[in-house]
């Protein structure tokens, strides 16, 4: 049973959110302030889509309307709104009434939208978590029109340009899925119409639909419903590699009906681990799509990419170029320049990577040397700051298609290896000397030079804000405008070593950053799993805990500190580098360390080396729970709170990525014991 201070915390929101909806003119972001991602109560979520939805004070589209249902395929719709009544819990003096309002809303909205009404396409089981929030006609048939208007792609059909688009965004996450399933020919659209076509509410519950579309309309993205998929293949990853001898049929239809088995406790994991691999994603992948969502006068083909025959995912120059200055977290991208070496020698992007294509076919025993030097260089320039590092590979081509050939067959290469965060430069070379000529206000040398190097070393500097101090105390670039001249010449001398030039090379002349170890490390796999917890009590347990949220805000702890020394503080037991993991899914580099009687989480601060902010200072006998996924036990929960006869208060949640999570839990969970004693004693 749940003690009376559970139901404080959430009952204080819940009047705030009650409070605004009945005063008027709340807005989608007054809402999500409120909410915080807790989960909604269900006689607010009517108002609270309606906010999303942007659905308020919209007038009866169907008071004009002749009410016929006589379309050519009435009978089918009919058919369908009758078998969906028949799935809903309602009273049965109500279906009669309910049956009409679907099917006149099914109708209505093919006829005025001028669309041929398809059972396959799934859209109609929309209506299923609407009819839920008991609400007037005229608003579900609001509700429902601006669902399909801005959450449902276009062309949202077999072979459509959605599906396309999700296998790019598989492959580039993961690659060895991506890679199983399309030599079973299974594409997307074989197993997941239904999951975009309906936003799942085909397959899922209807407590479980509305927790998903709570979250999802509250994200505001359409692209969001992309990142829930993913998470849904990654978690059934194992189970899918695992049945290579089951046949196709019987793969699709476990993969198409793998969302029914989710329960309302997984869709907290199921919104973190989707927010994590959307903050790993190019912006590119939206940008570069937004026409696949909206109304039709916007939908226009302004981009006519055939999805299906790209190699992988396209990246703008522009987000090229950004990407790189930003410190911290963030996509950031490791250029690697596939042309010709006399067009590479004649001007390149100052931090790119030279790979010559055409070794692949010409010398391949050079070519397999130089992309080792290559995944050397990145693993490198990451660890040491370099201006030019990135986890995520972008190659580069000149931007004409007939040059760019050999090109293609090395990005094949790498995508045949399984590497993740594979793309490519949109437009190439051209494109980026396009870009740069758009930008550039103050003349070539004020623009298109910071930017462009040469192996003479003319137009080689790269702007200081970029660049930073370098080592040797000069703040003209050199060091890092150098840094990919040098790496060229490295690898077209014989006579030397050349992985280990290319290490020496990034060492000496990278700019330095906060970059750390522990956050840089990709700590295998990221955390999966929407399935059970251990708890300190019984491995067996789920943890369906209701909770608040992060236990302060993060301007709340400024205090900076040394790192080193408080690592060798006299009284520090233990210490445990670590990524703090939001609710988000934002990460960010710390370091626990446990005491006698507390824990402490201290955030290294990004631009001062060495320094970080005490984020969290809790006593060790506030800990109530730790939990963890068993599939992924580095994901650990730690719930702060008080324990009485009634019950446990939960007054604070914080999650860590941690490398050997198991030694950390035990020493933790041994330390506390320690404590508990002590109090008993």
């Amino acid at each position: 049973m749940a003690a009376e201070g559970e139901e404080a915390l959430p009952s204080s929101w819940e009047k705030d959110l009650e409070e605004a909806l009945e005063e008027g003119g709340c807005d989608l972001e007054t809402v999500r302030n409120i909410i915080q991602g807790r989960p909604l109560p269900a006689d607010l979520r009517s108002k609270v889509w309606k906010i999303a939805l942007n659905v308020i004070g919209k007038g009866d589209n169907l008071a004009s309307w002749d009410g016929c249902l006589d379309l050519p395929e009435q009978s089918i719709i009919h058919k369908d709104c009758q078998e969906l009544i028949d799935q809903l819990s309602v009273p049965e003096e109500e279906k009669s009434v309910l049956l009409l309002d679907i099917e006149s809303i099914t109708t209505f909205y093919c006829k005025s939208r001028n669309v041929k009404y398809n059972s396959c396409l799934g859209w109609i089981h929309l209506l299923k978590p609407l009819v839920h929030l008991r609400i007037p006609r005229s608003d579900l048939y609001n509700c429902f029109y601006a669902i399909m208007n801005k959450y449902i792609p276009r062309d949202c059909f077999q072979k459509g340009r959605p599906f396309h688009l999700f296998r790019l965004l598989l492959q580039y996450h993961e690659p060895e899925l991506c890679s199983f399933l399309d030599t079973k020919k299974m594409t997307p659209d074989s197993y997941a119409l239904n999951w975009l076509g309906s936003l799942f509410s085909y397959y899922c519950s209807a407590e479980v639909t509305q927790a998903i579309w709570d979250g999802y309309l509250q994200q505001a993205d359409p692209f969001f419903i992309y990142f829930l998929m993913l998470i849904i293949l990654v978690n059934a990853k194992d189970v899918i590699l695992a049945q290579e001898s089951d046949s196709r049929e019987e793969m699709i239809r476990f993969l198409e009906t793998s969302p029914a088995s989710l329960d309302i406790e997984d869709i907290e994991d199921l919104f973190s681990l989707a927010q994590y691999y959307y903050s790993k994603t190019p912006a590119s992948f939206r940008k570069n799509n937004h026409s696949l969502f909206g109304s039709s006068l916007l939908g226009l083909k302004d981009d006519d990419t055939d999805l299906s025959q790209a190699l992988c995912l396209a990246i703008s120059v522009s987000e090229i170029l950004q990407a790189n200055q930003q410190q911290g977290e963030g996509v950031r991208f490791f250029v690697v320049d596939c042309r010709p070496a006399e067009q590479y020698n004649a001007g390149h992007l100052s931090t790119a990577f030279h790979l010559d294509s055409d070794l692949m076919l010409q010398n391949p025993s050079e070519f397999a040397q130089s992309v080792k030097s290559l995944l050397e260089a990145q693993k490198q320039s990451i660890e040491s700051g370099s201006v030019a590092s990135g986890e995520h590979l972008c190659f580069m081509g000149s931007g004409r298609e007939e040059e760019d050939m050999y090109m293609n067959m090395v990005l094949a290469h790498f995508l045949q290896k399984n590497k993740e965060y594979v793309s490519i430069a949109r437009g190439g070379f051209m494109a980026l000397q396009q870009h740069l000529a758009d930008i550039n206000v103050e003349g070539p040398e004020n623009g298109y030079g910071h930017w462009i190097a040469s192996t003479s070393g003319s137009r080689s500097s790269i702007n200081s804000s970029v660049d930073g101090d370098s080592p040797n105390g000069s703040s003209d670039g050199k060091g890092v405008k150098s840094l990919v001249n040098k790496m060229t010449v490295a690898l077209k001398t014989k006579s030397v070593n050349v992985k280990e030039k290319v290490i020496s090379f990034i060492e000496n002349t990278s700019t330095p950053m906060d970059r750390h170890v522990s956050s840089s490390d990709r700590l295998g796999k990221p955390y999966r799993g929407v399935k059970p917890v251990f708890s300190i009590g019984d491995e067996e347990e789920y943890d369906t805990d209701e909770i608040d949220s992060s236990s302060m805000s993060d301007d709340d702890r400024k205090e900076v500190v040394n790192i080193h020394t408080w690592i060798n503080k006299p009284d520090v037991k233990h210490h445990f580098p670590c990524n703090e993991v939001k609710e988000n899914g934002h990460m960010f580099p710390s370091h626990l360390l446990v005491t006698a009687t507390h824990m402490y989480c201290l955030r290294e601060i990004p631009s001062r080396r060495g320094l970080a902010y005490i984020q969290s200072r809790q006593a060790l006998n506030s800990v109530v729970k730790i939990t963890s996924k068993k599939k992924h036990p580095e994901l650990i929960t730690f719930k702060y709170g008080t324990s009485s006869t009634s019950g446990i208060e939960i007054l604070a949640v914080e999650r860590y990525l941690i490398p050997n999570a198991g030694d950390a839990t035990k020493a933790i969970k041994q330390q506390i014991m320690k404590v508990l004693d002590a109090l008993e004693n």
